[in-house]
């Protein structure tokens, strides 16, 4: 596997590193490499299933599957979990389409240059540091999903409690050392250049949580695609 990218997220014209990590929905490995000069691949770089929100996004990733296939797009989620509690997890929460992956000591994260944040009391360096205070006063709405806007950290302990989702000892490893894992998606073409990409690292922590709309995910594969 490569080394972490330094600068910040892999940007449009950089070369995705190939990156080899265990398969969840089938057996076996992948490997970005098996797709080069065969076909473009979204690959969503996710926190652990520990994360409600990556939970939902990886489930809004798999509803495009179809969607992507038609265009002779391939798309992979990759999730800081172990392998074992997510083989469980998706054995009790299938979702059609998904191709899935481990990656419990998020190498893959830093290869396409994902930060990992650092709690702190008080002091922000984003997308490195983020102060407990900012972390605070940060707001998150889910239409139908929460009753307005909310506190993301409270967002996130409530949409566990209402997914019923259990805390294990392998989700509290995970949390240990990656809560602060940023996540992202990058779109890349046949030749494993990224063409796109939607990552939580702009605009000082606003994106955190968020997400790109179906739409704009599928334009940017059909351009690939074209």
């Amino acid at each position: 596997m490569s080394e972490s990218h330094v600068d910040g997220p892999l940007q449009p014209g950089d070369r995705a590193p190939n990156i080899v990590l265990d398969a969840i929905t089938r057996d076996g490995k992948i490997a970005l490499e098996d797709f080069r000069g065969q076909s473009p691949i979204l690959i969503g770089l996710f926190r652990g299933l520990h994360c409600p929100f990556c939970r939902r996004h990886i489930a809004a990733q798999a509803q495009l599957g179809a969607a992507l296939h038609e265009k002779g797009v391939e798309s992979l989620t990759v999730v800081n979990t172990p392998i074992e509690r997510a083989r469980l997890y998706f054995r009790y929460h299938p979702l059609p389409n998904l191709l899935a992956a481990s990656d419990p000591e998020r190498k893959s994260h830093r290869a396409f240059g994902l930060p990992n944040l650092e709690f702190t009391e008080s002091e922000t360096e984003w997308p490195h540091k983020v102060g407990m205070d900012v972390v605070r006063n940060m707001q998150v709405e889910i239409p139908g999903e929460l009753s307005g806007p909310m506190n993301r950290l409270a967002a996130f302990d409530y949409l566990n409690n209402k997914d019923g989702y259990e805390i294990t000892e392998a989700d509290k490893r995970m949390e240990a050392t990656g809560l602060g894992q940023l996540f992202g998606q990058f779109l890349l073409d046949r030749e494993g250049i990224v063409r796109w990409s939607f990552t939580e690292v702009p605009d000082g922590g606003q994106r955190m949580f968020e997400a790109p709309s179906p739409r704009e995910l599928m334009s940017a594969a059909s351009q690939v695609a074209g």
